[in-house]
Order: C-alpha cells, then sequence, then structure tokens
C-alpha cells in the first residue's frame, strides 16, 4: 500500500460578501492525489468566477495528463483580461501527490506552500520557471508518512494589515504557527481550521481578504467498515458479517442498526449491552460488541449522521460549534466524526431487508429510506475526497 492522505480545507470569504474568491478542488488519479488552490482577482462574484473557471481548467486539464505549459498556456488565452490593470485573473498552487510518495508542487503567485516534517518546517527551494511572462515555481520532491504541506491563499498573510499588525501576518509567523498547530492537531480539517481561526481573529472578525488554507497530511491507510440493515435472505447473513469483518487490525467497524448488531453479536458469539446513558434525546443510546468500535441504532442516526457531513461539505458551516457538536458522545457525532477524522477510504455493506417499521412493504427497496441514505452517505463522503464501496446483500 502506497501514500495515503488526509485532505481538508476551509475557506473565509470576504467581509460582506456572499461569494469567496478562493476555490479548491480535490481530485483523484489511479495514482495520485491533486489539491488545487485558485485566488480570484479581486473579491465577490467576478474573484469567485475567475477562481473557479482556473481550478476547474487546472482541475481537467491535469486529470487528462497535460503539460504545465499546456496549463498555464489555456489559462492565460481563456480568462478575461482586467481592463484596469491590464492583468488577468487569478494566482494558483498546485500540489499532486503520488501513491510511491513523489510530490510535485507548482506555485504562482501565492504565497509559498508550508511544508511540515516531523516537527519543523523544511525549506522549499526556488526552481523559477516562465511560461507565457509568469514566474512560475516548480517543485518536485519525496513526501513521508507524518508529513503536512499547506496551501494559502494570499487572505493568510493580509490577516491583521492596519488593524492588529502593521504589514499583516507574516509568511513565517504564519509558518511558525502551523507548526505549533501540527503538534497539537490530529487531522487536517482542525489544522486548516486553526489557521482560518487565527486569521479570522486577527481580522477582528472582518476578512479583509478571501482567505483559504488548504491541507494535506501524509497518514497512514485508515480504513472503516460500515454495516448497517440485515441481508434480504437470512442465508446471507454469515457472509454478510463475514465480508464487514473482513480487513486487517487498522479497519475501524461500525454498525448502525438494532437487527445488523443482532446478527453480528450472533454470528459472532459475542454479547451485546446497550449503554444507559441517553447523551441525546433523539437518538437511540449507543451499544457494545467486543471487536466492533461503535454500534448505533440505524436510521435515524445515519440521517443525522448525514446532516453533519453536509454541513462538513459546506465549507462555511465549518466553526467552533461544529467541532463541539462532533465532540458529543452520542452516536450520530461518534460516525460522523469517525467518517471525516479517522477515514481514508469507507466500505459499506448494506443489506436489502425491508423493515417495516420504516416503510410501506409495497414500496421497492430502492426507494426504501435506508437506500437513500446510503446513496446520500456515499456521495458525502467522496465529496469529502475519499474513496467510497458498497456491497448490498
Amino acid at each position: 500500500m502506497g501514500v495515503t492522505v488526509d485532505v481538508a480545507y476551509k475557506s473565509l470569504n470576504k467581509f460582506n460578501e456572499v461569494l469567496c474568491g478562493d476555490k479548491v478542488e480535490l481530485l483523484h488519479t489511479e495514482d495520485s492525489n491533486i489539491m488545487i488552490l485558485a485566488d480570484g482577482m479581486g473579491s465577490g462574484v467576478k474573484a469567485n468566477i475567475l477562481a473557479t473557471m482556473t481550478s476547474k481548467i487546472l482541475g481537467t486539464m491535469f486529470l487528462n495528463g497535460a503539460t504545465l505549459e499546456e496549463c498555464v498556456e489555456t489559462i492565460v488565452e481563456t480568462l478575461p483580461v482586467c481592463q484596469v490593470r491590464q492583468v488577468a485573473y487569478s494566482t494558483f498552487s498546485i500540489l499532486q501527490v503520488f501513491h510511491n510518495g513523489d510530490a510535485y508542487l507548482v506555485e504562482f503567485d501565492n504565497p509559498g506552500c508550508i511544508f511540515i516534517r516531523d516537527g519543523s518546517l523544511v525549506p522549499i527551494p526556488h526552481s523559477m520557471r516562465v511560461i507565457r511572462d509568469k514566474k512560475i515555481n516548480e517543485y518536485r520532491f519525496r513526501v513521508k508518512k507524518g508529513d503536512a504541506l499547506i496551501l494559502l491563499s494570499d487572505g493568510t498573510i493580509h490577516a491583521g494589515v492596519g488593524q492588529l499588525l502593521n504589514f499583516g501576518w507574516l509568511w513565517e509567523d504564519v509558518a511558525a504557527y502551523a507548526v505549533k498547530q501540527y503538534r497539537l492537531t490530529i487531522s487536517a480539517v482542525r489544522l486548516a481550521n486553526a489557521l482560518c481561526r487565527a486569521c479570522d481573529e486577527l481580522y477582528q472578525y472582518r476578512p479583509g481578504d478571501d482567505t483559504t488554507v488548504a491541507v494535506m497530511r501524509i497518514i497512514d491507510s485508515k480504513p472503516v467498515h460500515l454495516m448497517t440493515g440485515p441481508p434480504k435472505d437470512p442465508e446471507d447473513d454469515v457472509c454478510m458479517v463475514k465480508d464487514f469483518l473482513s480487513g486487517d487490525d487498522t479497519t475501524k467497524r461500525i454498525i448502525c442498526g438494532g437487527t445488523s448488531a443482532n446478527i453480528v453479536s450472533r454470528t459472532m458469539d459475542k454479547k451485546l449491552t446497550v449503554s444507559l446513558d441517553y447523551y441525546d434525546p433523539d437518538l437511540p443510546p449507543v451499544a457494545y460488541i467486543d471487536g466492533i468500535e461503535l454500534v448505533t441504532e440505524g436510521v435515524l442516526t445515519l440521517n443525522r449522521v448525514l446532516k453533519l457531513l453536509k454541513r462538513y461539505i459546506k465549507n462555511e458551516s465549518v466553526t467552533e460549534e461544529f467541532f463541539l457538536e462532533l465532540d458529543k458522545p452520542n452516536g450520530a457525532s461518534m460516525v460522523a466524526k469517525m467518517i471525516i477524522e479517522d477515514c481514508t477510504e469507507l466500505k459499506l455493506y448494506v443489506g436489502k431487508a425491508i423493515n417495516s417499521a420504516y416503510q410501506n412493504p409495497g414500496l421497492p427497496f430502492d426507494l426504501g429510506i435506508r437506500q437513500n441514505l446510503v446513496e446520500q452517505l456515499k456521495h458525502a463522503v467522496e465529496e469529502m475526497g475519499k474513496t467510497v464501496t458498497v456491497a448490498y446483500y
């Protein structure tokens, strides 16, 4: 198994702007992960359009094997030129990490990438190339487990200009703060949020520019198996549980559903005990089976999990309150937290038996609540840059 990454980003809109002028694209190829951060000129609608076009063009071309020259030329040809300043468009950073540990970084006019290894900053050498009059820094290197790479838009180094700080938050200060937070945080999402929160405070909660922090951490693979719903044919109980229990010591397992929990308990010949602690009046308490990380109720819990994941995807909803919600000891928060922070690939094991409590048995399974939730869950987790596979029984 090659290099695995944990990716996340956080953006702050310029004060009083509805749209963000920065755009992040997270992409997969067969042998790599790509993170692109584009910062459109100005702010608001115009900047948002410029950044979106830049990130989409770069992403599409990179996925199709285009060279850096072709990408830059296409952007120069495609994007409109500002009539006032006679300059086009948008700055950008591209980070591509291959599964074999090779990495490729391209930067055009964004603040430099912060590279942290073994708790210290690693200097990134300048190897300038000029393409279509644009000075572009291009760097090839190797990554190893534990490394963190942080892309920034210039809103980060402008934080506090003329308010709390004369010249803004210098890159060196941002990097030093990132190193400190790197030691305190476990996941990419917490690191990105910690840096953005510091910028927001320096702006006194009225950002003078769109501000984005995009983080890629090199980590061990973290597979999570989630089982929900009994199989259509009870004969398949053993087969479903066997598949669900497959994997190695690093695999974490979640069961969502009382019937599913009983099937696993019976098949494994392990006792199922239900917690007596009601942490949330709207959700049944969690349960315990030896060897299973988490056992919760089914549809109600999954519905709440999905709401939390959708909040996470909607970048501006990831606030301090969101993390407080994620750290709560109820079943849904625990499942969501594991998927967001402790999972690189999710395998869903879904039973197709009709549960008469939830729906009219006359409806086909495809219209069932559980199936709908599973589909939405799959899309949400894929949008977070993780791989998802679904097996039906």
